[in-house]
């Protein structure tokens, strides 16, 4: 009776450990399945392209823009959803894991403003005169519920705010608003930090 038992309990590890480890390569191949966030196709970055010429800054010129946009669409494409944020600045506890991607509310979006662009006559969006993708983002902008206010990171909520808000609150804008290399976020050394940040375009 004795024997038996053992016998059985060896059984019983040995299953639970060919489970334990058949079940961690599923573990992260769901993961995996679901942290993706899916990636924006070419006609995507098109309309990207034709909206981030109207909403960002001039002096950034086309190449410019573009990379923003390239950088836009690397970070979303890099979204990872449930992805751990550790602590907040002097915080004591984790802050929340990161929610779902932004990218799964785009689709919609992006179809509303080829099907505009379509309604007038255009090709795509991009197609569009600028004066008419203009007053269609500001159209855009001003449905938002209590306002178009520019997220520190996208939300999903609204496309143009978020690539807005991307742009506005990197370092690159915050060093173009001053005409001086703040470099935001970067740590300054100590030696020279009793001087002014130096220009824009110095070496």
């Amino acid at each position: 009776m004795l024997e038996s038992q053992k016998h059985m309990n060896r059984r019983t590890w040995l299953w639970s450990f060919v489970t334990a480890l058949l079940a961690a390569p599923l573990r992260r191949l769901r993961a995996f399945a679901r942290v993706q966030a899916p990636a924006l196709a070419s006609a995507d970055v098109a309309t990207l392209e034709s909206i981030a010429e109207i909403v960002l800054p001039s002096d950034l010129g086309v190449d410019g823009r573009k990379r923003v946009v390239v950088a836009f669409v690397t970070w979303i494409k890099d979204y990872k959803e449930g992805a751990d944020r550790g602590y907040g600045y002097g915080a004591s506890t984790l802050s929340a894991p990161a929610g779902p991607s932004p990218a799964g509310r785009y689709p919609d979006q992006l179809a509303a403003f080829e099907a505009t662009a379509r309604s007038k006559g255009a090709a795509s969006f991009a197609a569009l005169p600028a004066d008419v993708r203009r007053a269609q983002i500001e159209a855009s902008l001003g449905s938002m519920p209590g306002g178009a206010r520019l997220p520190a990171r996208p939300t999903g909520a609204n496309l143009i705010a978020d690539l807005m808000g991307f742009y506005f609150n990197s370092a690159d804008a915050w060093n173009l608003a001053y005409r001086a290399r703040i470099d935001r976020d970067s740590c300054r050394a100590l030696a020279g930090s009793e001087q002014p940040p130096a220009p824009l375009g110095s070496p």
